[in-house]
């Protein structure tokens, strides 16, 4: 094979690879945010002991989590528009499609994180006078964020590297930027090997940084 990587300038960069990375990065943190959020709710309330809260959680959580991420994007793309009445752009599909897919796997880590909470800690809240929420809130949610905050990132890695499956409904990704700029130098192989590359630099760094945080918290334990 006659492997020619000169075309990988940085025009080529500003113009085709930066413009997706913006976007995975946005998306990726988006997406956290939102399914962090989203996923403590429904580890509440599947903690709740309230079989009407946690029926409708368990359900979502199960669904989501039998299904394929890729599977997930199309049907958010294709069918959302036509329950709305308008077309969703590919981008704002992805961001909602993440958001809802990465909350039931986030839910999972914040139950475990919350249950790792000593139930004396729940007690004590009590004691004082909080109540459920109250004791959640300012007791129980710090400590399980701490404990679980490793494992969020490491999840938050796995968010990052399933970006590229937006390419299913046409979003421009960091992936897209290799696969534009491949198609326009004919160069598709050396593209792919780059981004092979880009993606293996990035989720290794992140995953060192996420050693290193959980010996710290280690360390304060």
């Amino acid at each position: 094979m006659n492997l020619d990587f000169g075309f990988l300038s940085g025009d080529v960069v500003s113009s085709f690879i930066l413009k997706g990375l913006v976007f995975s990065v946005q998306l990726t943190l988006i997406a956290m945010v939102g399914g962090i959020a989203l996923g403590t709710v429904l580890a509440l309330m599947r903690l709740s002991g309230q079989k009407w809260l946690v029926l409708p959680a368990s359900a979502y959580v199960t669904v989501l989590r039998s299904v394929p991420l890729v599977m997930v994007i199309l049907w958010f793309f294709l069918l959302i528009p036509l329950l709305i009445g308008r077309p969703m752009g590919a981008e704002l599909s992805a961001i909602i499609t993440f958001t809802v897919f990465e909350a039931a796997y986030y839910s999972e880590i914040m139950r475990a994180g919350i249950q790792s909470v000593p139930r004396g800690q729940v007690q004590a809240g009590y004691a004082v006078g909080m109540n459920y929420a109250q004791t959640m809130q300012l007791v129980v949610l710090p400590q399980a964020f701490r404990n679980m905050l490793p494992v969020l990132m490491t999840q938050t890695i796995i968010l990052f590297q399933d970006t590229s499956l937006v390419y299913a409904i046409g979003a421009y990704d960091l992936l897209k930027g290799f696969e534009i700029a491949g198609k326009n130098f004919n160069r598709p192989v050396e593209t792919y090997l780059v981004a092979a590359v880009v993606y293996f630099v990035i989720c290794l760094t992140l995953s060192m940084a996420v050693r290193k945080l959980q010996a710290r918290i280690a360390i304060v334990r």
